[in-house]
């Protein structure tokens, strides 16, 4: 591990008692107005429903609402995959899940990560002269080079991967609600598998782990203040920068946050939303501070929510595969229903993309990659094939043209993992294999595989009713659901493919005391988090 430290020390991401020390945001001889900086928020388990300027019933989302009427809203975006660590790894490479190599999501044990021959867009754009940072869930691995300071990212604070994926002394609210960690010796229990391990979950800073157990009720605000100082320094250095924000928000578990007595905001669920809000606004402001002119913001999510955690889940809108929850189990989260994979999104950038725009365009998280690549007249890598589009026409030129193809990879619910059973065709959808992720009321939906699939017409937005396969309208979709299909699996055949490594030790659990049962930090202040100890993992 010595020769890691001295690569982060090399490139400037060590961290010695105070902010940025040694980053290097140096200029280098170009002007910052030569290439635009971005601003990258991706939410977690946060439903199409849960932007207020998506569904009239959400009334959180003040700052997002105003962000999107200041810049441009897409309708029909979707998440690369309906899990963590596959939406993860498509966003920063362009590529789906059969191409990257991650198709389901990485664990505390795992020896592997994002497969290092994948090139990230944060190393893409590093090459390109930028400053790099990266604030909050990473979830693509954390043992040795996989580590996010060895993907392309200067700098680095947050969890390494989902928040519920570890025990904490305040747990906040879950479905089912889990206990705290452990202080001396091992609790005997047998929580459900949807609570916490007994090792307490790590916050990072670089190659550091600060504090162990997180502190969940002060993490917005720590990634608030990371990602705002991180701008302002950026922006003040005179070089272009790129800010990867992973919220936890709304992932559970939820923060513990004091309820208002108003009866939209009486709900934990509502609360952090709205505190998620804040967090975006606050990041926004500073945008508009320092960098306002020259800086893209994106802000969407990863997939839909969780469902199966009932009242602290969010909410799909209309999108509510009815088909599915007939036959048992969630649409949501897991699936390849639109509950699954269709997130808000909003783009801003004042006077460059156009204000109070909504976009009906087929835009996806796989898109974020070579868009970004290309406004900041970077090169795309060599040698491989990307499944997302520039979308600068849909952006700036008042184009409402995307996609006419998307594929669904299986998230968890049914099939093999990352498999494309699932086709969305311009407003046609045809599912090869259905099956729902566990609902609130513990049904799970029977896992089904369907030859000649099931086509919906998207104007059916419940997805509750199928195309008869006798219609015309059915045999008129159909090949041309099955060439798409075909063309791509023989584009992935020939493709340069990487294989992630799940395998898991655990041994690279993160862990600042391995002499304390939960890996406890003994830290001078919950606030003062530059001075602690480092990580020998």
């Amino acid at each position: 591990m010595a020769w890691l430290y001295l690569k982060v020390l090399l490139v400037g991401v060590s961290f010695l008692g105070c902010l940025y020390p040694l980053v290097d945001f140096c200029f280098s001889g170009e002007t910052r107005g030569q290439k635009p900086n971005f601003v990258i928020i991706l939410a977690d388990d946060m439903g199409w429903g849960d932007l207020g300027a998506n569904w009239a019933e959400t009334k959180d989302t003040a700052n997002l609402d105003k962000m999107a009427a200041e810049g441009m809203r897409f309708v029909d975006f979707h998440a690369a995959a309906s899990t963590c660590s596959p939406s993860r790894a498509s966003l920063l490479t362009g590529r789906l899940g059969l191409r990257n190599g991650v198709t389901h999501n990485f664990a505390v044990t795992s020896v592997g990560g994002l497969p290092l021959n994948e090139t990230t867009l944060a190393e893409v754009l590093q090459e390109a002269g930028y400053v790099t940072g990266m604030i909050g869930k990473w979830h693509l691995g954390h043992h040795s080079s996989y580590h996010p300071n060895f993907r392309g990212f200067d700098y680095y604070f947050g969890i390494p991967y989902s928040h519920d994926m570890g025990c904490l002394d305040t747990p906040g609210y879950n479905h089912p609600p889990c206990p705290a960690c452990p202080w001396t010796a091992r609790a005997s229990r047998s929580p459900e598998r949807d609570c916490y391990t007994d090792v307490a979950l790590p916050l990072y800073e670089n190659l550091n782990i600060v504090e162990q157990p997180v502190n969940l009720s002060s993490l917005a605000q720590k990634y608030t203040e990371k990602a705002t100082q991180f701008i302002q320094r950026a922006s003040t250095s005179r070089r272009p920068f790129l800010l990867y924000v992973g919220l936890a928000h709304m992932h559970v578990p939820l923060t513990r946050i004091q309820l208002s007595a108003g009866p939209q905001h009486r709900t934990p669920y509502a609360s952090n939303l709205r505190e998620m809000d804040s967090l975006v606004g606050q990041i926004k402001d500073k945008v508009d501070r320092v960098a306002k002119e020259n800086t893209f913001l994106w802000f969407t999510g990863d997939n839909g929510p969780w469902a199966q955690k009932c009242e602290l889940a969010g909410s799909v809108g209309p999108f509510t595969g009815l088909w599915q929850a007939q036959q048992g189990g969630s649409p949501a989260k897991q699936t390849t229903w639109e509950g699954g994979h269709r997130v808000p999104a909003v783009a801003y950038w004042p006077g460059t993309v156009p204000s109070n725009v909504t976009s009906t365009a087929l835009l996806s998280v796989l898109d974020i990659f070579p868009t970004v690549v290309a406004l900041a007249g970077a090169s795309l890598p060599p040698g491989r094939h990307f499944d997302g589009l520039d979308a600068s026409e849909v952006l700036f030129g008042g184009s409402q043209t995307g996609h006419r193809v998307l594929f669904h990879p299986n998230s968890g619910a049914a099939g093999e993992y990352g498999a494309l059973k699932t086709v969305r065709l311009e407003h046609y959808k045809a599912f090869y294999v259905t099956g729902g992720a566990k609902a609130c009321n513990g049904s799970t939906g029977p896992e089904q595989y369907h030859e000649p699939p099931l086509i919906f017409n998207l104007e059916d937005v419940a997805e509750a009713v199928p195309l008869e396969p006798g219609s015309a309208e059915y045999r008129s979709v159909l090949p041309k659901v099955r060439e798409a299909l075909a063309d791509v699996l023989q584009d992935i055949a020939h493709d340069n493919i990487s294989k992630a490594d799940y395998t898991r030790d655990p041994s690279v659990t993160p862990c600042c005391n391995p002499h304390q049962i939960a890996c406890r930090c003994q830290t001078a202040s919950q606030t003062d988090i530059s001075t602690s100890r480092n990580v020998g993992k």
